[in-house]
């Protein structure tokens, strides 16, 4: 399982990519695996603004639905319009092309109350 080091990384098991002031975010190899086949991706719009930990989506898979917490606070500024033809991106490259939405972040020091890679492994590992 991959854990890319230059990722910050959620309890809810979202990742955040942050270059610049803009974020973005998708959820990690190890959530996806645990959900299964992901069938349909539910994202919000572009210029809707979330604080960190509220719901900005949801991720259908065969059994089961789950909802989609922000990383950290910040206005959608893109969609990654791709999974809505193609959810399956979110199974088979979740961490590139099944990234879901970009932010224009709103504090540029709250991407450090995440995880690092290293403590988000040992998380996955309980």
């Amino acid at each position: 399982m991959q854990f890319p080091s230059d990722y910050k990384y959620s309890k809810e098991h979202t990742w955040l990519l942050v270059e610049g002031n803009t974020g973005t975010v998708g959820i990690t190899e190890f959530a996806q695996s645990e959900l299964g086949e992901i069938v349909y991706v539910d994202l919000p719009s572009v210029g809707k603004q979330f604080k960190k930990d509220e719901v900005f989506g949801s991720v259908e898979a065969v059994k089961t639905t789950s909802d989609l917490f922000m990383p950290i606070g910040g206005e959608v500024i893109e969609v990654n319009t791709s999974l809505k033809d193609n959810a399956a991106l979110v199974n088979t490259a979740s961490y590139s092309e099944g990234w879901m939405i970009k932010i224009k972040v709103s504090n540029l020091d709250e991407p450090n109350t995440l995880l690092s890679a290293e403590q988000y492994k040992q998380l996955t590992e309980v």
